[in-house]
């Protein structure tokens, strides 16, 4: 029934999708019509949202028709936001993605609206009024990945929202209240007072847990964590290298139960914070070679897991140089699109070197072990989290994530 459901809704827009001539236009009608008269019950009829319009120019702050949840989503009143390196790179052009669009994506907040015909174990599961986290990988939950428990390569996850800036019926939604015209969503556009997220991509977030801190699970903690589980996959007594570190590698790292935890950076600063989340050793790289310290470090060998967050050439090749013979290598950092990492050919098959990518977690089910790792006090957010911020403030936020002045993580409180 859902298949159905989604081969209908499918059909049904494509041929409509953002679509030019008369028909384009009577259905650009409809949406913004559709939209523009839609409004909670007793609640507003509009919201505020943080609009990237083109590469390198400030964001601004647009009203929005109230977002309407279709089929399987959920209407979240946004509490928070983190800002994150991968918003900064779409800011920046370095990453194409459609635009305008709200950015933002790890989020937190209350479920306020499910869609017409969502089934009734998810309405159950986040009844109106539940605290809820959300994933910045947002499952369908029944394409080719996802029915084999691959939520993190979910085929309309990139097909539509990254490839095109919508969710899974190939439309957004949101709507710009001053003209109608629609804005694009990366992931679920989370840095607005409210947004559409598909049910998959959420879990139940506990009154124990705050919302501004618990913002950070959905892609910081996220991501590190699927890189340890599921790329890596980190066994107890594991050396582990997290290049380019931001702390929360490390935290995860040791949660998994590595021994030694070699935290790499090249400001001093965040290296004494990753020694806080549990890192054993620190690297400067402006002060020594990565590769031969961390050697040092392990008796000459290198280590068994690097994994590498800044998706910069020359950290790529710190990676794959400091593990050891047979072990993992793991990219997590995006960077400018078409760049390029090498490594020595030989030594990758003489010494059985693996390379992998890993873009984030699973979320249906690692975001409920996240939040029972935070709830526990095994992962501490409120250390996570440096900076807390106004919404009217998010533009200033990603300008200095951009000139290293954010130390640690950095959430925009939003209502």
């Amino acid at each position: 029934m859902a298949l159905l459901a989604r081969s209908l809704l499918r059909r049904a827009s494509s041929s409509n999708r953002f679509a030019g001539g008369i028909g384009g236009a009577v259905w650009r009608r409809w949406m913004s019509d559709e939209a523009a008269g839609y409004h909670l019950t007793g609640g507003p009829a509009y919201m505020r949202g943080a609009v990237f319009w083109e590469a390198n120019k400030p964001l601004t702050i647009e009203d929005f028709n109230m977002p309407r949840p279709k089929a399987g989503e959920v209407l979240i009143k946004t509490k928070a936001c983190g800002v994150c390196h991968s918003d900064l790179h779409v800011i920046k052009g370095e990453i194409p993605f459609a635009s305008p669009c709200v950015v933002g994506h790890e989020i937190t907040g209350e479920v306020v609206e499910h869609g017409p015909l969502t089934d009734t174990h998810i309405t159950k599961r986040f009844p109106v009024g539940a605290h809820v986290v959300g994933a910045f990988i947002m499952p369908c939950g029944s394409c080719f990945f996802c029915t084999r428990g691959q939520d993190d390569l979910c085929e309309d996850f990139f097909a539509y929202n990254r490839a095109k800036g919508t969710l899974y019926d190939g439309e957004t939604r949101l709507f710009l209240r001053s003209n109608g015209k629609p804005v694009f969503m990366y992931s679920m556009g989370g840095m607005a007072e409210y947004c559409v997220v598909p049910a998959h991509g959420l879990t139940n977030l506990p009154d124990s847990l705050p919302y501004t801190e618990s913002a950070v699970l959905g892609c910081a903690v996220f991501t590190a964590y699927g890189a340890m589980a599921h790329a890596a996959e980190v066994r107890p007594g594991d050396s582990v290298a997290v290049i380019g570190i931001g702390g929360v590698g490390s935290r995860i790292a040791r949660a998994f139960g590595a021994s030694d935890i070699i935290a790499v950076d090249i400001h001093d600063e965040k290296l004494q914070k990753a020694k806080v989340f549990g890192a054993s050793h620190t690297i400067n790289a402006l002060k020594e070679d990565v590769a031969e310290k961390i050697r040092e470090i392990t008796g000459g060998r290198g280590v068994d897991v690097a994994v590498e967050a800044l998706g910069k050439p020359l950290t790529f090749a710190q990676c794959t140089q400091s593990v050891r013979d047979g072990g993992k290598a793991v990219m997590i950092g995006l960077t400018q699109a078409g760049a390029v990492g090498e490594i020595d050919i030989n030594r990758l098959v003489r010494r059985q070197i693996k390379v992998m990518g890993s873009y984030g977690g699973r979320a249906r089910q690692d975001l409920p072990k996240l939040v029972k790792l935070a709830e526990s006090g095994i992962f501490n957010l409120k250390a996570a989290v440096s900076r807390k911020c106004e919404f009217e403030e998010v533009g200033k936020a990603y300008q200095d994530l951009d000139q290293g002045k954010i130390i640690g993580r950095a959430v925009v409180e939003i209502m």
